[in-house]
């Protein structure tokens, strides 16, 4: 009996890892396909009001273009558009990969998102930015930065 109710709880903890839903707030499917510059860069043309656009998990900035296979090619093409508030050159450095949701675009049947450092000289302290390859959305410039 006492090793039956060790594997229930097992199984309920190990359920409870997994979500079924996403809590994902801006992904949105009818988001025109992204463009790139000639300078290799994702063209913006729109800046974000709100402020957790990009700083909060609930809200990545979703950089989904055409396929997922090399994943760091579109977020540096996100990356290198951007610029620092005042138009500071930013550096940029990938920090962790986390928040698992579910999504259709993936051969797993689950997405990551990429957390990446933001600095520029003068900085007080770094930015953090939650990319998400797998899903789209309107691309924005998250509030406090600029265009290149």
């Amino acid at each position: 009996m006492k090793k039956i109710a060790i594997l229930i709880v097992l199984l309920i903890s190990a359920s409870s890892c997994i979500s079924t839903k996403s809590t994902l707030k801006n992904v949105d499917d009818n988001a025109p396909d992204l463009i790139l510059k000639k300078d290799n860069t994702f063209s913006i043309t729109q800046f974000a009001k709100d402020k957790k656009y990009g700083y909060d998990p609930d809200y990545p900035i979703n950089i989904f273009f055409q396929n997922t296979n090399n994943e760091a090619l579109n977020e540096t093409r996100f990356l290198n558009a951007l610029a620092g508030p005042n138009g500071e050159k930013i550096t940029y450095s990938r920090l962790e990969t986390c928040c698992p949701f579910p999504t259709k675009r993936s051969n797993m049947g689950a997405g990551f998102l990429n957390v990446y450092e933001l600095k520029w000289d003068g900085q007080k302290k770094p930015v953090k930015l939650y990319l998400n390859i797998y899903e789209k959305g309107i691309l924005m410039v998250p509030v406090g930065l600029r265009l290149k």
